[in-house]
């Protein structure tokens, strides 16, 4: 990757921007709406949002203030957990467009599976609702489907009745949780990695290892963790509303990490961020 305009392919052929900007936590209002026309004037062509984040509607503004034209944007959103199943995702789909007033999505996501803590009958669960996508991305309305937190046993599951293969599977990854196994098994399946909370919830920032790599690179910790995850051959979501900040984390193709400081990055012990595990969540 040389630069913002370069691409991951998905396996059905659509491409999909290699750093997308992410919205969580950002409130509805002028903070995204600011945030989004911030990052798309950066060079940002990729906004990742969701149901849950409650502001589709603020992200629908900003794209359309931008000025610049729907089909050079990649826009994500996801569907909440709420919602699962044949037709309410289908209803949750139906909110999700009117928030964002867009005629099509490119990109849509199970927020996150069903687990066998909650549902006797997770994997049905989590089959009905790929049905419901399968039938969305048949209409033309979705360019692509894919998961968000499923682990390889969960997307196993799935595929013994999918009719499609997931295109993106968006996991949390940042040092100090490097879900190395989850990432490479999408990439040995052709399913895209995302990086979800690629700096840690900003708990990384001060991790004294990543600070002394900064200094060797003469990048920033957060730069350092963004080109990290691009070398993992994973697409990071980093979010800010600080303009500054949303320039500087696009501006990680100048350099390389090498081999040996790619490793010592990835033992780094836990430093932050949620570090859910899917089959435990309760939410």
């Amino acid at each position: 990757m040389k630069s913002l305009k370069d691409t991951f392919k998905l396996n059905n052929g659509y491409e999909i921007p290699c750093i997308g900007y992410g919205t969580f936590q950002t409130p509805d209002g002028d903070s995204v709406v600011n945030g989004v026309k911030e990052a798309i004037k950066a060079g940002y062509r990729h906004i990742d949002t969701a149901w849950f984040y409650q502001n589709e509607k603020g992200v629908g503004q900003g794209i359309r203030e931008s000025g610049v034209k729907r089909e050079d944007l990649f826009i994500t959103s996801k569907l909440w957990n709420s919602d699962r199943g044949y037709e309410s995702a289908k209803e949750a789909f139906e909110k999700t467009m009117d928030n964002l007033g867009l005629e099509y999505l490119d990109l849509y996501l199970i927020h996150w599976p069903a687990n066998k803590k909650q549902f006797d009958n997770a994997e049905e669960i989590n089959a009905n609702t790929w049905r419901a996508f399968e039938d969305i991305y048949e209409t033309g309305r979705v360019k692509s489907i894919g998961l968000s937190n499923f682990l390889p046993q969960h997307i196993d599951e799935l595929m013994k009745t999918a009719k499609i293969k997931p295109m993106v599977n968006q996991i949390e990854f940042h040092p100090g949780f490097a879900q190395i196994e989850t990432a490479e098994y999408c990439i040995k399946n052709d399913i895209v990695a995302e990086a979800w909370s690629p700096l840690g919830r900003k708990d990384a920032l001060s991790n004294e290892t990543l600070i002394e790599l900064s200094k060797k690179y003469d990048k920033s910790v957060a730069q350092i963790c963004i080109r990290w995850v691009l070398q993992h051959n994973i697409l990071p979501l980093p979010k800010s509303v600080t303009p500054s900040r949303i320039i500087e984390n696009a501006d990680v193709f100048d350099f390389e990490i090498d081999n040996e400081d790619m490793k010592i990055i990835d033992d780094i012990p836990y430093c932050g961020g949620q570090c859910a595990d899917p089959d435990e969540v309760d939410f």
